[in-house]
C-alpha cells in the first residue's frame, strides 16, 4: 500500500530534528500514530498491517525516531556506554523518553493534528506512555503493546534474548540480516507461523535506509535513563488499551500487567503464543482491537463535546 503522501522529513520538536514519515488513508478519519521501538524503523510496521488499519477507517502515520531510519541521528553525541547503563551508570544518555517524546509531539504540530491515538510497540509504547504522562492533551487514546513501565522487578528479558543480542554489532548488510535472523528465533512469537522471509526482508530494508548501532545503543540507554513510569501513569486519563503476548521473552508479560495495573481503567489483552513481534496471523486481531478502542474514544469525545 502506497503512503498517500510521500515520505518527508520536517523540522520538529524543542530539538528542531528532522523527523521522516509516512501517512496512510484519508487525512479525515481519525489518526493512528504508530510509534517503534530501540533500532527499529517505520517499516517495522509492515504495509499490510497499516493497511489494515486504514481498512477500518482510519489514518495512519508511521515514523523513524531520532537515531533510526531517516530521522536525524546524533553522530556528534557522547559516546554511549551500554554496558555502563545497564549496571546502572546512565551517565551517557544523550536524551531521555521525554525527549523523544517531545519529538512525536512535534511531528503532531509540523502535520497540524491537535491530538492523535497514539500506538507504541516495546520502547515506542514507553514513548507513547511519556506522551500520555507529559502531553496528555495530545492523546486521544493510549495502546501500549510488549511494553513495560519502567519498573525495575517487571518486564524483564529472558537470559537468551539478552544473550542473541550480545557481541560485537554486525558490520555487513549480511551480518546484520543474519543477527536479525537469529534474535527473531529467540523472540518470536512461538504460536504463530514464523516468517523469516519477512524478518529477512525488513532487515535488509532497514540497512539500505539507514545503520546506526550506536544510535541504537543511545536509544537504549534513554530508555534505561529514563527510569520507572509507574507513579506518574496513574496520571493518565486517555482510554488505554494494553497488549501483551503471554510468551514474551524479550519483555516479560509483567511488564504488560504492571502497565495495565498502573493506568486507571486499562484494558489488558494478553495474547497466549505471541512473542515480542507481530505475527502476520494477529494482524486482524490487533487492529480491531485498536480500532475498537478508537471508536470508542471518539464517540467519548463526542459526547464530551
Amino acid at each position: 500500500m502506497a503512503p498517500v503522501s510521500p515520505e518527508k522529513a520536517l523540522n520538529v520538536g524543542p530539538s528542531k530534528i528532522e523527523v521522516a514519515y509516512e501517512r496512510f488513508g484519508d487525512f479525515r478519519s481519525p489518526p493512528v500514530l504508530l510509534v517503534m521501538g530501540v533500532a527499529a524503523q517505520m517499516i517495522n510496521w509492515p504495509d499490510d498491517f497499516c493497511a489494515g488499519l486504514v481498512a477500518r477507517g482510519l489514518q495512519v502515520i508511521r515514523f523513524d525516531n531520532r537515531d533510526a531510519g531517516l530521522s536525524s541521528h546524533f553522530h556528534d553525541a557522547p559516546a554511549p556506554d551500554l554496558a555502563a547503563a545497564l549496571a546502572g551508570d546512565t551517565s551517557s544518555a544523550s536524551y531521555t523518553l521525554s525527549d523523544m517524546a517531545a519529538d512525536t509531539v512535534g511531528l503532531l504540530d509540523a502535520l497540524g493534528l491537535d491530538s492523535a491515538h497514539i500506538v507504541g510497540a516495546s520502547m515506542g509504547a514507553m514513548i507513547a506512555q511519556m506522551i500520555a504522562i507529559e502531553h496528555p492533551a495530545r492523546v486521544r487514546s493510549l495502546t501500549s503493546m510488549m511494553s513495560t513501565t519502567g519498573g525495575p522487578s517487571v518486564g524483564r528479558p529472558r537470559p537468551e534474548a539478552l544473550a542473541a543480542m550480545a557481541g560485537r554489532p554486525p558490520a555487513t548488510r549480511e551480518e546484520v540480516i543474519e543477527q536479525m535472523v537469529r534474535v527473531s528465533r529467540v523472540v518470536r512469537s512461538p504460536g504463530f507461523e514464523p516468517d523469516e522471509a519477512g524478518v529477512r526482508e525488513r532487515a535488509g530494508r532497514a540497512y539500505d535506509r539507514a545503520y546506526d548501532p550506536l544510535g541504537a545503543a543511545r536509544q537504549g540507554i534513554a530508555a534505561i535513563a529514563s527510569g520507572d513510569r509507574t507513579a506518574r501513569l496513574r496520571s493518565v486519563a486517555a482510554p488505554t488499551l494494553v497488549i501483551h503476548g503471554a510468551d514474551d521473552a524479550m519483555c516479560d508479560v509483567s511488564g504488560g500487567r504492571a502497565t495495565a495495573e498502573a493506568v486507571p481503567g486499562a484494558e489488558l489483552v494478553v495474547i497466549d503464543g505471541m512473542g515480542h513481534d507481530l505475527p502476520r496471523a494477529l494482524w486482524p486481531e490487533i487492529s480491531s482491537r485498536i480500532a475498537d478502542l478508537v471508536r470508542r474514544a471518539e464517540a467519548a469525545s463526542a459526547v464530551r463535546r
